[in-house]
């Protein structure tokens, strides 16, 4: 089981980074956890343009799901098409939302090019990988996931202020992939995003084999935000994340 960080920006792409992408695979299965703005273009570093067997969205804000736009342009248009439907599990309002973003009124829906399932708080199966799906803090309908297979084991936060769920789903997980938005301070927004600490302290609780901040905002000092999460009380190793780093988790 490996893990790439195809896009890590929070809110916008950075001038590193795209918005935020991972990409698990298993099994010569390649699952991607959100697929946000700017995405599309890094992803194909890794893989083949047409060798996405499945998605999921954590929320339906753009830097979490945009590029499933440009994606359908390639599998509507390509020179073998039309292509094999790619599920989509998401919020349910995500075949609407995505339709209106495309913006051709003269084509089909998207379901041309996707199979949406929605989401909902649970486990269901993707190919060789068992995901898990739990609801956290944040100001829409929006989702962490768990995803285990070939012997490990990845959760990821999404977008979440501090919440129980996200603890759970990354309960002695072998990485654990957790937005860390926000500069620590006092009186930080509730039910919105998280600072460093704040993703540390989940970690710890859980015992996350490794900790990976991500949805780093550009216009944060990424440097605080690591130091941030000193003082959350995890003691594994906690490092930024990088588009284009991997891990291999089996």
């Amino acid at each position: 089981m490996k893990v790439t960080i195809v896009g890590c920006s929070g809110s916008f792409p950075g001038p590193d980074s795209p918005a935020s992408c991972y990409l698990v695979e298993d099994e010569g299965f390649r699952l991607l956890l959100d697929f946000g703005s700017g995405a599309l273009g890094a992803l194909q570093r890794h893989i083949g343009l047409y060798d996405v067997d499945a998605i999921c969205l954590t929320h339906l804000h753009a830097d979490h799901c945009l590029d499933l736009c440009p994606y359908h342009v390639v599998r509507t248009y390509g020179p073998a098409a039309p292509y094999p439907r790619v599920p989509v599990h998401a919020p349910a309002d995500a075949p609407r939302r995505l339709a209106a973003a495309y913006g051709m009124p003269d084509e089909p829906g998207l379901e041309s090019s996707y199979d949406f399932t929605p989401l909902a708080p649970g486990s269901f199966e993707v190919g060789p990988f068992r995901v898990t799906a739990a609801r956290v803090a944040h100001p829409v309908e929006a989702y962490g996931f768990r995803v285990e297979g070939g012997g490990g084991s990845v959760a990821y936060s999404g977008d979440t202020g501090e919440c129980d769920e996200v603890v759970k789903l990354a309960a002695d997980a072998d990485l654990m992939l957790c937005e860390a938005s926000l500069l620590d301070a006092p009186d930080l927004p509730e039910g919105l995003h998280m600072s460093g600490r704040q993703a540390a302290e989940p970690a710890a609780r859980a015992g996350a084999g490794r900790l990976v901040l991500t949805h780093l905002v550009p216009w944060n000092d990424q440097a605080t935000v690591l130091d941030d999460a000193t003082r959350g009380g995890y003691a594994g190793p906690v490092e930024l994340a990088r588009s284009g780093a991997s891990y291999d988790l089996s």
